[in-house]
């Protein structure tokens, strides 16, 4: 989810929050409760949607990113035994051998 994607998804539920405060304030009486409860209680429930799923998109960028780590480890390991087991790097004629 984006930056401004996220903004706009909790600003809607803060906004829906308010809209039921201002209704408990606005409509006296037992027909205020019915708004109140509506607009509050669909405000905090996609509030906390969205906080779930922020936390799994999370977790998939974090499973995927070891997914890739996983590939390019044995992308390495295959091309590590692909290798002959006496595989040298031939050295220049006339060239001596270098210790380092």
């Amino acid at each position: 989810m984006s930056r401004r994607g996220r903004i706009a998804g909790f600003s809607f539920c803060a906004v829906l929050v308010a809209v039921g405060l201002a209704c408990a304030v606005v409509v006296p009486g037992g027909t205020g409760q019915v708004p109140v409860l509506v607009f509050v209680s669909v405000g905090l429930t996609c509030a906390t949607s969205l906080v779930f799923m922020d936390i799994g998109l999370g977790e998939e960028r974090e499973r995927a990113r070891e997914q890739a780590a996983a590939r390019r480890r044995e992308l390495a390991r295959r091309e590590r035994m692909a290798r002959p087991r006496g595989f040298r790097l031939g050295r220049a004629r006339d060239h001596p051998r270098r210790l380092d």
